[in-house]
């Protein structure tokens, strides 16, 4: 999507403030929280059309060009916004207008597209040779500690997520903690298509940075489908009956 001639960028795409570290921060249009831009979801807005409308589309990448409104929000809060008008009704006081166009499947839209650039992202780093499949190659290269991320299919069982988890905790010296592996919010026949390979059920990474960066696209899908605030629950209860050590946390929190 093009800018306008002459038509600045508004405020919520300026690259002005900081998060963490140098991470630009955004503010979101709904909640009015600023977060980190990797973790927010930005909306973009295309220039006027022959009906003098501006079309509101998910910007899952957060690249295209022109003006943009960033969200914080899961999708039943979307949902909510768009049915009762207060996502149109914050974008129009955010870019003063009021032609704006927002469909009614906005908040499906947002999933399949997080969804397809998460898919995307791990395609690109399996070509890459990054990726890391099969369960007896994740465990073997992660007891030699040299995996940096563990994914689990939505579909795995509990017994062979257990087992590389295990594996994966040998390697990193974290022993006794409740280090685990990421559960994806994505079965084993979605991964298994996107990647062209049989029965993808588990995946790694060795590489830190590419763990860094699948971890944008994964942090804004499980953020957007409320499986973020599930998993931090889930661990919660697990840190009841064994607490991390320092070192352990301070690697689990990298990813």
């Amino acid at each position: 999507m093009r800018n306008p001639h002459n038509d600045p960028l508004a405020d919520h795409d300026i690259a002005g403030r900081k998060g963490r570290g140098d991470t630009p921060e955004r503010r979101c249009v709904l909640s009015g929280r600023n977060d980190a831009r990797d973790g927010l979801i930005r909306l973009a807005l295309s220039p006027e059309d022959p009906d003098g409308q501006i079309h509101v589309l998910p910007d899952a990448l957060a690249r295209a060009p022109g003006r943009g409104a960033w969200i914080g929000v899961d999708r039943a809060t979307l949902e909510d916004a768009v049915a009762n008008g207060r996502l149109k009704s914050a974008i129009a006081r955010a870019f003063r207008t009021g032609a704006l166009a927002i469909p009614a499947d906005l908040a499906e839209r947002t999933e399949v597209a997080l969804r397809r650039a998460l898919l995307d992202r791990l395609g690109l780093e399996f070509r890459a040779g990054r990726l890391i499949l099969g369960s007896d190659k994740i465990a073997n290269e992660a007891r030699m500690g040299r995996v940096a991320a563990l994914y689990h299919a939505a579909d795995a069982s509990a017994d062979g997520s257990r087992k590389l988890d295990q594996a994966w905790r040998v390697g990193s010296d974290a022993e006794g903690t409740g280090m685990t592996g990421e559960r994806l919010p994505l079965d084993r026949t979605t991964l298994s298509v996107a990647l062209g390979r049989d029965n993808v059920v588990h995946l790694a990474l060795a590489d830190r940075a590419s763990a860094e960066r699948v971890m944008i696209p994964l942090r804004r899908l499980l953020n957007f489908t409320g499986a973020a605030q599930a998993a931090c629950s889930t661990a919660g209860r697990d840190a009841e009956v064994s607490a991390p050590e320092s070192g352990a946390t301070d690697l689990m929190k990298d990813y």
